[in-house]
């Protein structure tokens, strides 16, 4: 006898058990968006990529072996998953998802014509602006 699917029962669990789930899914069983519906917008604004082509579809499919190249923020990610979660357990739970082929984070190019300070360390003072502009005034 096989037990009838009530109304709180998904869809996505059958195919979580098959080796596939969806997209948006796993982005947050992953841990790597707060909620399902960042990791919704993060797919239809087109920062996701599923094996080097873009989707805007959240529902696409994620199967063990995919390679995902994600836009966080200011950081490029590159995911391969090895494990489709059942649920969005801690952290250590998460990271064992995928194997993280990330580039090295690099320094930020220093544009021209800008002075270069510390990140975090705020504006400048009166007496770092009076040097500035003695080093920037053409006289």
């Amino acid at each position: 006898m096989t037990p009838e699917r009530g109304p709180g029962m998904e869809a996505d669990s059958a195919t979580a058990e098959g080796g596939q789930l969806r997209l948006d899914k796993w982005l947050w069983f992953a841990r790597v968006v707060k909620s399902r519906t960042l990791a919704a917008g993060l797919v239809e604004e087109g920062k996701v990529r599923l094996n080097r082509e873009r989707t805007t579809k959240p529902s696409q499919t994620v199967r063990v072996g995919d390679v995902l190249t994600i836009a966080v923020g200011p950081r490029i990610r590159v995911l391969e998953v090895v494990a489709i979660g059942s649920r969005r357990g801690p952290a250590t739970e998460a990271q064992a998802l995928y194997v993280d082929r990330s580039p090295p984070a690099s320094a930020a190019p220093v544009q021209p014509g800008r002075a270069e300070r510390p990140s975090g360390s705020g504006r400048p003072t009166k007496r770092d602006r009076r040097q500035i502009d003695r080093l920037t005034d053409p006289d």
